[in-house]
């Protein structure tokens, strides 16, 4: 069953996140994920959520997920995104 992270992200230093950006596509890919969405233009419908940068990454299931999320070669780059980004960050399996 495929899973998603999905990224509510602020951006407080877009030089230093542009290192991040470069950094991760080939880390997703590793693991089997896809880009679903990476910031873009967003419409709120309802309620009072009020997100900033959307990112949506689909993985094959839950484990491809947490294995990306934890791979030692991603904590480089998440080094980088924790300096530059406030970010909720969730994964949600799909059905």
């Amino acid at each position: 069953m495929a899973a998603f992270l999905i990224a509510d992200i602020e951006v407080k230093d877009a030089e230093t996140y542009q290192d991040y950006i470069r950094q991760v596509p080939a880390l997703v890919a590793k693991h089997g994920g896809v880009y679903r969405a990476r910031g873009g233009d967003l419409a709120v419908k309802e309620g009072t959520w009020k997100p900033n940068r959307l990112v949506i990454l689909e993985f094959p299931d839950r484990e491809s997920a947490e294995a990306f999320y934890n791979d030692p070669d991603y904590q480089p780059p998440k080094a980088i995104r924790l300096s530059s980004t406030n970010a909720n960050i969730v994964i949600v399996d799909g059905i």
